[in-house]
C-alpha cells in the first residue's frame, strides 16, 4: 500500500469532535474564468487590482463554502502578490484550494493565471492567502468546519505551513503574542 493510499485510508475513518468527515483538497477546488473588459481596466489597460482582488474573494468563498457546507465570510487576505499584470482582453482563470482547516476557520489559496483570448502567454500573475470562517445557518455564530484531507507532497506542505501563516496572522492583528507562536518559534529552532 503507497503512503497516498494509507493517508487516504486514515483519513476516510478519520473525523473531528463534532463528528465531521475529513474532504480531500480536490473535493472543494474551484476554478473561475474572466475575460478582461473595458471596465475592468485602469487608464493603462491592466486589470485594476481591486477588480482582480474582489474575484479572488469570491472564488475563494466558493471554494470555502463547498468545503465547510456551510455560509462562509471573509476574515483576513494576506500575501497578496501581484507579479505580473492583466491586459484588456486577456482571459483569467482564477483557482481556489483549501490548504488546510482549522477549528471555525478555512485557509484558502487562490492562484490568478492570464492568457490571451487564443490561449497563448500563458502565465502566473497573481496570488494570495484567504482565511474565511464558517457560520451556523440559524446562529450566524462561527461553527466546526470539516478537517482537511491533504494527499500530495504540495498539499501536505501547504497544509504544515499553514499553521505558521496563521499565527502570524493573529500576531499582526494583536490576538496572539509572538512569544505564543509555537510553529513560528520552532521554524527557526530546528536543526
Amino acid at each position: 500500500m503507497s503512503n497516498i493510499q494509507k493517508l487516504q485510508q486514515r483519513y476516510s475513518e478519520k473525523n473531528n469532535d463534532e463528528g465531521l468527515r475529513g474532504k480531500k483538497t480536490s473535493e472543494s477546488k474551484t476554478v473561475m474564468t474572466e475575460m478582461i473588459m473595458p471596465n475592468d481596466t485602469n487608464p493603462l489597460n491592466n486589470l485594476m487590482g481591486g477588480n482582480l482582488l474582489r474575484w479572488m474573494d469570491i472564488v475563494g468563498g466558493i471554494c470555502a463554502g463547498k468545503h465547510c457546507e456551510k455560509h462562509v465570510v471573509t476574515a483576513s487576505v494576506d500575501h497578496v502578490s501581484f507579479q505580473k499584470h492583466i491586459n484588456l482582453g486577456d482571459v483569467v482563470t482564477i483557482e481556489a484550494t483549501v490548504t488546510r482547516a482549522f477549528n471555525t476557520s478555512v485557509e484558502i489559496y487562490v492562484e490568478v493565471f492570464a492568457a490571451d483570448v487564443k490561449g497563448h502567454n500563458n502565465r502566473r500573475c497573481n496570488h494570495a492567502y484567504f482565511t474565511f470562517v464558517a457560520l451556523d445557518d440559524e446562529t450566524m455564530k462561527p461553527t466546526q468546519v470539516h478537517p482537511l484531507i491533504a494527499l500530495t507532497a504540495e498539499e501536505q506542505d501547504r497544509y504544515e505551513s499553514a499553521a505558521r501563516r496563521r499565527e502570524m496572522r493573529l500576531i499582526l492583528a494583536g490576538r496572539m503574542k509572538p512569544e505564543e507562536a509555537g510553529e513560528l518559534k520552532a521554524l527557526f529552532t530546528r536543526r
